[in-house]
């Protein structure tokens, strides 16, 4: 299949079994990713957002090919990645790399930073070891730290600065696209923007696609081009990011938006809250997922789960709310673009 997408995702679905007590008893599975199709444009930024729970990180190691599809198809560079064994997928490794939520966890803590940031020439490469060497120094001043760190050892390194290391590591062999999974939330909220813009620049230096997954809007709407909301293992909306925040069509999208502290404290903000707690991935509910914690649900809501589609006269916005009209009427934005 030819495309001009950087990544092109197509039904993708990660279903976990789940193990039961009594031995005759129905085989259950965890409704991770459930029928997620998606697409990265060369150079942009695709956000992911969501609850803790709805399935990003299990889609974002699905995409990388860290855990295998259950179904669906993952295409980058007109090849489709799911059906590659473990030695073809070794020649795409090196062009679609991953960073890593926590920073004290994602570096081995018994290696020096030289090694850690040398295992990719490694493994990829047939570069010399003072070849090796100077490309480390180059990663290290890429990410703004000292050469002079490069026999220490992560625990002599803050959150930041583990986490620009976890940076230089996936940059390393110059990928097309970069699959950051929640790389700030374990940060400080002054490091966080550190860390974006770090990201932003070495976009522009290298040419990156990234998908960005983080579960605060505010965070991926300053980083993103394009944003999709999921929720319980489904997309729910997928737009431009001024169109999303300027008129967001599903209920779910907007209650996430309420929950973003306005930087104005003279400017008052209505809080809406969400009904009940976030089913279970294993028994979602019937019709539209999100139909139990809905201010808007109505019978045809529970009866049948609407599909992604355009729901306006704008092309790049989709949704899959039954009451998209009813519910943008309903919307005020408290941003200024």
């Amino acid at each position: 299949m030819k495309t001009d997408y950087a990544l092109e995702i197509i039904d993708l679905v990660k279903h976990f079994p789940v193990k039961q007590k009594r031995l005759f008893s129905d085989k259950l599975s965890l409704k991770a990713v459930d029928g997620i199709s998606l697409n990265l444009k060369p150079g942009e930024t695709l956000g992911i957002v969501g609850e803790s729970g709805c399935g990003k990180s299990t889609l974002a190691k699905t995409i990388s090919r860290l855990i295998p599809a259950t179904s669906g198809d993952i295409f980058f560079n007109n090849t489709n990645i799911t059906k590659l064994n473990h030695k073809e997928l070794k020649n795409i490794r090196s062009n679609i790399q991953y960073v890593f939520q926590d920073p004290y966890e994602s570096l081995n803590p018994r290696h020096t930073i030289q090694s850690i940031l040398e295992e990719p020439f490694i493994i990829h490469t047939e570069l010399s070891k003072q070849q090796r060497t100077d490309q480390v120094k180059l990663l290290l001043n890429k990410v703004g730290l000292p050469v002079d760190c490069l026999q220490k050892y992560p625990h002599e390194f803050s959150g930041g600065q583990r986490q620009r290391i976890g940076i230089a590591r996936a940059i390393a062999l110059k990928p097309d696209v970069l699959i950051c999974d929640e790389p700030v939330s374990a940060l400080d909220v002054s490091v966080q923007s550190q860390i974006i813009n770090l990201l932003m620049d070495l976009q522009e230096d290298l040419g990156l696609s990234i998908v960005f997954i983080a579960h605060d809007l505010a965070v991926v709407k300053h980083i993103s081009d394009r944003i999709a909301v999921m929720y319980l293992g489904e997309i729910v909306e997928f737009a431009d990011t001024y169109e999303l925040f300027s008129e967001p069509q599903h209920p779910y999208t907007q209650f996430l938006m309420s929950a973003i502290p306005t930087p104005d404290p003279t400017k008052r903000k209505t809080k809406k809250a969400i009904n009940g707690e976030l089913p279970s991935p294993i028994n979602p509910p019937v019709g539209c997922r999100f139909q139990s914690r809905c201010h808007l649900k109505q019978e045809k809501c529970v009866s049948t789960n609407p599909k992604l589609m355009m729901r306006t006269n704008d092309t790049n916005h989709t949704s899959a709310c039954h009451l998209a009209e009813t519910s943008i009427k309903h919307w005020e934005s408290p941003w200024e673009f």
